[in-house]
């Protein structure tokens, strides 16, 4: 499976088609849709275009792309970039539970960040899947040692902008350290310099990836991406051509 991440933390700064509107984030989702993604990963923004949790806000943006792409897995961040405190994080998310069409599927929650346990709780009680952001191998040893949350429907291992070689390895490092269950998704994926070595490492494990303007501004041969649609359809032939 192939992940759209439409905008991320990013700015239309870093690239003059990033998706940050409700109309704007349903139009690339139908690209990236229609381009073979099976699932969406989106950074909901207020009306003054700051990253939010609060629900009436992300609402919209959710079921802006719901509409787009009905029936499409539709993920969103909790980072505590977005709201530092780990309480009132908490609080927010729970809102999440009354939402109708604007709920989403599911939430990503970094290990490395406090609280990330109350998270995962307030997400499962609110019946929206945990995806569990690994960012390094001490995260992976902070997983194993405390266990599996509830409601976790997919583990993501996300690479840093490093050098693609260091990203690949520290991704196996990771891996034989979670020793994960067969049957649990796992969706590798890099940033910036690692993305694309990273997700031909995950296509060659027989793992999920993804891509898409949070993690890429560039194709594979260095030159500017045109927008989520171009990296998507790019990732799509990359696999292909490894699958063939």
């Amino acid at each position: 499976m192939l992940q759209g991440c439409l905008n991320g933390s990013r700015h239309q700064m870093d690239h003059p088609r990033l998706p940050v509107t409700p109309r704007e984030l349903a139009a690339d989702a139908r690209d990236v849709v229609l381009a073979g993604a099976g699932s969406l990963h989106i950074h909901p923004r207020d009306a003054a275009g700051n990253q939010t949790l609060a629900g009436p806000e992300l609402a919209v943006s959710v079921a802006a792309v719901r509409t787009a792409v009905p029936g499409t897995e539709i993920s969103v961040s909790t980072g505590a970039w977005i709201q530092p405190d780990p309480v009132r994080r908490v609080e927010l998310v729970r809102g999440w539970a009354g939402l109708a069409a604007g709920r989403p599927d599911l939430a990503s929650v970094n290990v490395h960040e406090d609280g990330w346990q109350p998270l995962c709780t307030a997400l499962y009680e609110a019946r929206i899947g945990v995806e569990l952001g690994i960012w390094s191998l001490a995260d992976a040893h902070r997983v194993t040692e405390l266990g599996l949350p509830p409601g976790l429907r997919r583990v993501l291992i996300e690479l840093p902008d490093i050098h693609g070689e260091t990203a690949v390895d520290e991704a196996g490092r990771i891996l034989d350290t979670l020793r994960l269950p067969e049957e649990l998704p796992v969706l590798l994926h890099g940033a910036d310099r690692s993305a694309w070595p990273v997700l031909e490492e995950a296509v060659r494990r027989g793992l999920d990836s993804r891509i898409g303007l949070e993690d890429a501004l560039l194709l594979p041969d260095g030159s500017p991406a045109e927008g989520n649609s171009d990296l998507f359809r790019t990732a799509v032939s990359l696999a292909e051509a490894r699958w063939a």
